[in-house]
């Protein structure tokens, strides 16, 4: 049995006050007399526990609230939170479950739920048709017995396929037929000919992208508290979308608004897409993060956040801003190591890596030398510039580690009193930190290690050495 991940409730998880009758859900067990059962719920993939109530002598619980949930797939989880069961809720909220710990999916009967006794037959069906196969692949000893179950499979899928498609054609309006709707697959067509005769290789991509979302209903904020629909933005936009800010903008924005009837629905995918892009580990990525707090934040349509909160996320964006790939970089006004003026716009080079570092950080004193070595070996030949800028540490210390890795040819610089204001400019909040800019002193890179920013460099100049 699956093990429940237990989280605390965040502002994303709130629920919607429906004021209707409330929840009562009413469970029995056959062989549990004592403990604490819990009702969790879906928040996308990840779970949420949200109510509690002890398990009486005779081995029975009730989960109630004053107000109605908001619909999506819940969990019965049982004490010890090692096992559970998943269960619908939608419009009818009140009725009881009859439960077997010895075979929860198999042995549990629902009263007064038709939503629950469907969702419990497909289960069955499911558990039915799994547990067969299962024999019979454990059974099978050579090549010819395990050939002979892909027919056995294939027969299942398809009778599954079709079991779903008669619950949406039954039962149009329920959650499972919305579940099972968001759960199919787009089929693509027998590719067209063009005039030549040539098949077009790239038609089943833009026909499959072009129809992901058909049988998606964006404004059903059910799918919210269900783990497709975060299953599915995570597949669109990592093996659908082009990794790039404006194609990923245009595609945020689209599926955006086709949540707007549904604040539920709204609030999670602009929350994903937000997170998503604040944290991708794909460089220049920030731009759609920015572009989101822009749109969605800076507008106030965040309802769901607090105003401190929704300030942080605004000036975190605002601190990104002015450092995406392709901006003019912010101008730096140094002095050396002999207190001498330098400028980063003094420095004419067909490149100029900038890199902010500190004697005493432990990450600076393995990475600044081999930044080091591949400027000697590789980057000065392409007409590479290296700019390092000391943000922390006493003088001594400065000067002594870079006398001491034999560290000539930079431009070692510091900004004395502070006037560049360069750690909200260049986002430096911890270092390294190293920039990537062209002649024009454009942000090229950012935040690469040295032999991503290697690759990269090899890339930009084609491989070649830069002729003196």
């Amino acid at each position: 049995m699956q093990k429940l991940l237990t989280l605390l409730l965040g502002c994303l998880c709130s629920t919607l006050s429906l004021h209707a009758q409330g929840y009562q859900i009413t469970v029995s067990f056959r062989n549990l007399p004592s403990g604490t059962l819990y009702l969790g719920h879906y928040m996308g993939k990840t779970t949420y526990v949200m109510d509690s109530a002890k398990i009486n002598d005779q081995g029975t619980a009730v989960l109630q609230g004053k107000e109605a949930l908001p619909g999506g797939i819940y969990l019965i989880v049982l004490p010890g939170k090692q096992k559970y069961f998943e269960i619908l809720l939608d419009k009818k909220q009140q009725f009881s479950i009859q439960a077997d710990t010895a075979d929860l999916l198999a042995n549990t009967v629902f009263t007064g739920s038709p939503d629950n006794a469907m969702f419990s037959d497909y289960n069955k069906f499911i558990l039915q048709n799994s547990r067969e196969l299962q024999a019979k692949a454990s059974a099978a000893r050579t090549a010819a017995d395990s050939a002979a179950l892909r027919p056995l499979s294939d027969a299942f899928g398809k009778q599954l396929q079709d079991y779903r498609a008669n619950v949406i054609s039954k039962h149009p309006a329920s959650l499972l037929a919305a579940i099972f709707k968001a759960m199919r697959e787009p089929q693509i067509p027998p590719v067209p000919r063009r005039a030549d005769g040539t098949a077009d290789s790239t038609y089943p991509y833009f026909y499959y992208k072009g129809h992901y979302w058909d049988d998606v209903d964006l404004g059903d904020g059910r799918l919210v508290r269900t783990p497709i629909l975060e299953a599915r933005l995570d597949r669109y936009f990592k093996q659908l979308v082009a990794p790039v800010p404006d194609s990923v903008i245009l595609e945020a924005d689209k599926i955006v608004a086709k949540t707007r009837k549904d604040k539920e629905s709204f609030k999670f995918v602009v929350w994903w897409l937000t997170h998503t892009y604040e944290t991708s580990p794909v460089m220049g990525m920030d731009a759609v993060f920015v572009h989101l707090v822009e749109k969605y934040y800076v507008t106030g349509e965040a309802f769901w956040l607090s105003d401190e909160l929704r300030d942080k996320i605004i000036s975190r964006a605002y601190t990104i801003a002015p450092n995406l790939i392709g901006q003019q970089a912010a101008p730096l006004e140094l002095k050396d190591t002999s207190a001498r003026k330098t400028s980063l716009y003094d420095i004419k080079s067909k490149y100029t890596v900038i890199v902010f570092w500190d004697p005493t950080c432990g990450h600076c004193v393995t990475e600044v030398p081999k930044l080091d070595s591949a400027w000697k070996a590789s980057w000065k030949d392409k007409g590479v510039t290296m700019l390092g800028v000391r943000t922390d540490g006493t003088r001594e210390e400065w000067t002594k580690f870079i006398r001491d890795n034999k560290m000539t040819g930079w431009v070692h610089a510091w900004d004395p009193e502070y006037k560049t204001n360069y750690r909200k400019f260049y986002d430096v909040y911890a270092t390294p930190v190293v920039y990537l800019l062209d002649e024009r002193k454009k942000i090229l890179a950012k935040r690469l290690g040295v032999s991503q920013l290697d690759d990269f460099l090899k890339r930009e100049t084609g491989g070649d050495k830069r002729k003196q």
